[in-house]
């Protein structure tokens, strides 16, 4: 008898349709799935094999939805939302209105980004308990995931082999500068920024690490004067005018009316992810803050849009 067990249409490969619409990208798109770029164009391959239909063109851009591809996409999107409200029933069903889930992160994300995701939790599972720690940097939230301290970390994509992770949320890396510094134009150069007098945290964070490396890579350097450890003292100096900095909007935030705020003259972003352990078996209680953070990168997303096209 012939298997018959392929021809069908797996949900799997419906969200991998959605990701990587959204994506315009394979690789960004597994990313966000937490599984391999080879699993995702196998995933396409196959549906596309079954349906007859080319979903996406490939090339060196991306990959961009056909004709057919865009009409197939809203269907896809449906039936995965579907199947998410499916499991939110379930588990609740199955007594998720109690449980406690420990979150480890660090101080921006934990200020800014886990109030209104927990907020949101609480609102359909008030009898959940959140345990929040806050850590220096990726490789301590990483550690307390592994040591079975957190049940879920906030941490910088890409994340380490063992853990899976999503992205919630993009923030853009902006530079800050005293009140009375006066840039060229609107817009601030990399031959104004080379030339400012920096206050930065030091060469080793990790956090800097994506920042030193973007800027060395488009050839020039920066002109660091001190180097501050502590994200709300270098803001602080930079209003008193000692010198500027770069840092992500989130960890500068809040930031002085008097700072003046730029993009970076070719813009950057760190990646924030939700992330778990790969092997590990969750309670309902985790998978449900994961699931509210994740729903919660699209209005994060928009929000910080509206804050970047604020920036001078």
């Amino acid at each position: 008898m012939k298997d018959t067990s392929q021809n069908r249409i797996k949900l799997s490969q419906l969200k991998i349709v959605a990701a990587v619409a959204e994506r315009q990208n394979f690789g960004e798109a597994a990313l966000e799935l937490g599984i391999s770029q080879s699993a995702v164009s196998h995933a396409i391959a196959s549906l596309e094999d079954y349906l007859g239909v080319v979903l996406f063109t490939r090339g060196r851009h991306g990959a961009t939805l056909t004709p057919v591809g865009a009409k197939i996409l809203p269907h896809a999107q449906a039936v995965v939302h579907s199947s998410l409200s499916i499991l939110q029933e379930a588990a609740a069903a199955k007594g998720l209105k109690s449980g406690k889930v420990r979150v480890a992160t660090f101080r921006s994300i934990a200020t800014h980004v886990l109030p209104e995701g927990i907020k949101q939790l609480h609102q359909r599972f008030p009898n959940i308990t959140i345990n929040i720690t806050e850590h220096d940097n990726d490789h301590e939230v990483e550690q307390a995931l592994r040591a079975g301290r957190a049940d879920i970390g906030i941490i910088t994509l890409p994340a380490s082999k063992g853990i899976t992770a999503w992205e919630i949320l993009r923030d853009e890396f902006v530079v800050l500068l005293p009140p009375d510094t006066k840039p060229e134009g609107a817009a601030l150069n990399w031959d104004e920024l080379a030339k400012q007098p920096l206050l930065m945290p030091p060469t080793d964070y990790v956090m800097m690490r994506p920042v030193y490396e973007h800027i060395n890579g488009l050839g020039y350097r920066l002109n660091v004067v001190n180097e501050i450890e502590t994200d709300a003292a270098t803001v602080s100096l930079v209003a008193q005018g000692l010198g500027g900095t770069i840092l992500p909007r989130l960890a500068a935030e809040p930031i002085p009316k008097t700072v003046q705020v730029y993009s970076l003259p070719v813009p950057l972003d760190r990646l924030i992810g939700v992330a778990i352990l790969t092997e590990a078996l969750q309670p309902p209680a985790v998978y449900a803050l994961v699931e509210t953070l994740r729903s919660q990168s699209i209005k994060a997303s928009v929000t910080q849009a509206s804050i970047t096209s604020s920036i001078t």
